[in-house]
């Protein structure tokens, strides 16, 4: 497969329907063999920046003009041709990531999916759409006949992410959300996965081409310099931005929005702890069940989900003891491993490092010693509440196969951690029937800082519906009323607009008397 994907790629960037660009800028990289692959990539420079943005600005017109069907069709099509080429994909994706191919096989899959979901969503609405009809009788002043629809905000960059290939990068999440809305997308592809963003890409080509789409609706720039980022934000063309990655560099560039002429939304995921909330009650009858689960979802991805869960609060007894035993045992069989980048796994050893130094940490449990000097051990540590409460870096995330116990003297103090809490992407409360009575005022406080909260379950994967939320209050996002996931992803790229008195023939055709979707007042 090495074979048939090299000789398949440019190592160009993708603007307005043209490959173009030198490849001799970065190398795709194996993070399971440490070493660069034979792969060259071009890296965006100011003028391809620019004529990139440009594109996607002259087709803006003609593709927010394109109907539900088209769009709708144009996003099946771009499903369609990811599964035709899934083989290379995953392949590509693999060598890449190192992420297992199953793993990656499922993801082409929810990719694939979320494409299709707004494309069903463009035919068959499922909100309504908002009519306050005249009244020209009425006193003392007429009312206007109002209608609330919504237009495309205009081209949107989007940051591809390390840890999900696809499902979060190229066209993932936010393009298809972007594309549904009628807006054009520049991607800036991750310089983790550049193979794998290409042939993504050449799948979009494809469809461009079969649906008659404009060239420019879709731009892809490579690139392994903060310069492309920041170029591209700063590109009076785009409108708002998809990020998907670390608070650090999600803070940088959201800065960066914000300080432009004209300020752009920025919608940033990034990151969490995920906290798992342990009540007496279940923990007295599920002490091993609960920490065997919570290996394997800390454990899923080698800790790289942005929903891995990074930290347990529980109440001190004997239930605990039980719970800390069969978690070491079951993380002490867990193997180290290569992460996504060696930059990432830099991170995670410095990250983890640090913190076995702090004073009032200890180690509760480690898996296998490390094989290679990039391979990161999964490791859980252990602290009093007291000691969490005290020091707000605790609460930072450690991205990567990593827990943090945090032990309370009682229920008093465990609600004490939940008022405390950052902003998080999900919580879990872990309990049963003698627990519900006393975990109103638990219920309350989680609810204020997360934006999925879930029972007796891990958090460890999202699924991608009508209902689904995966944002939080910052810093989990940055912007707590949003969501990357699901069909109401789309209103990010979305801005609504208020037609009074407007004929009916130059009414948007969902706004019209007699659509199903029109509710009249």
């Amino acid at each position: 497969m090495t074979i048939s994907i090299t000789s398949r790629l440019k190592g160009q960037h993708y603007i307005n329907g043209q490959w173009q660009g030198e490849p001799n800028g970065f190398n795709s990289f194996n993070p399971v063999s440490n070493s660069q692959i034979e792969w060259p990539f071009a890296s965006a420079n100011p003028a391809q920046i620019a004529q990139a943005t440009k594109a996607a600005q002259q087709a803006f017109s003609s593709y927010r003009n394109k109907s539900d069907s088209e769009r709708a069709a144009f996003l099946r099509q771009i499903a369609d041709n990811i599964e035709a080429d899934r083989e290379a994909i995953v392949a590509a994706a693999n060598q890449e990531t190192g992420l297992p191919l199953a793993r990656l096989e499922g993801e082409t899959g929810r990719t694939c999916g979320q494409l299709r979901l707004f494309a069903q969503n463009l035919l068959t609405p499922i909100e309504q759409y908002i009519a306050d009809m005249a009244q020209p009788e009425r006193q003392p002043l007429p009312k206007p006949d109002t209608r609330l629809g919504k237009v495309a905000l205009g081209p949107v960059a989007v940051f591809g992410a390390s840890n999900f290939p696809l499902a979060f990068s190229t066209a993932g999440g936010d393009t298809a959300s972007a594309l549904a809305a009628g807006c054009p997308v520049i991607v800036k592809g991750h310089p983790a996965h550049p193979a794998t963003s290409e042939l993504v890409t050449q799948a979009i080509d494809k469809a461009i081409k079969a649906c008659d789409m404009p060239a420019g609706v879709f731009n892809l720039l490579q690139g392994h310099t903060p310069e492309v980022s920041t170029g591209l934000i700063d590109a009076a063309e785009i409108k708002a931005v998809g990020f998907t990655g670390s608070l650090k560099v999600g803070r940088i560039l959201a800065d960066r929005c914000a300080a432009r002429a004209e300020p752009i939304p920025f919608y940033g995921e990034l990151g969490s702890t995920n906290p798992q909330f342990l009540l007496p009650g279940i923990l007295a009858d599920k002490a091993e069940t609960l920490a065997e689960t919570q290996v394997q979802s800390m454990m899923m991805g080698h800790g790289q989900f942005c929903t891995s869960p990074g930290v347990i609060v529980a109440i001190k007894g004997e239930a605990l003891g039980r719970y800390c035993d069969r978690l070491s045992q079951t993380l002490a069989e867990q193997a180290a491993g290569a992460m996504l980048t060696p930059g990432i796994a830099a991170t995670y050893q410095q990250q983890v490092e640090t913190l076995l130094g702090h004073g009032q940490i200890t180690l509760l449990a480690q898996g296998k010693a490390a094989e290679a000097s990039h391979h990161t051990r999964p490791t859980a540590l252990k602290v009093n509440a007291a000691h969490y409460l005290a020091d707000q870096a605790l609460q930072q995330e450690v991205f990567g196969p990593f827990a943090l116990l945090v032990v309370c003297d009682d229920a008093e103090q465990m609600q004490t951690v939940a008022d405390q809490l950052e902003g998080q992407l999900t919580a879990t409360i872990h309990g049963q029937a003698s627990d519900w009575a006393h975990a109103h005022s638990l219920v309350d406080a989680i609810s204020q800082r997360v934006g999925r909260l879930i029972f007796n379950q891990m958090p460890t994967g999202v699924e991608v519906c009508h209902s689904m939320n995966h944002g939080g209050p910052y810093p989990a996002s940055t912007d707590s009323r949003s969501t990357s996931v699901g069909s109401m992803a789309i209103h990010r790229f979305l801005r609504p607009i208020c037609y009074q008195n407007m004929p009916s023939e130059l009414l948007p055709e969902a706004l019209r008397d007699g659509q199903t979707h029109l509710q009249r007042f």
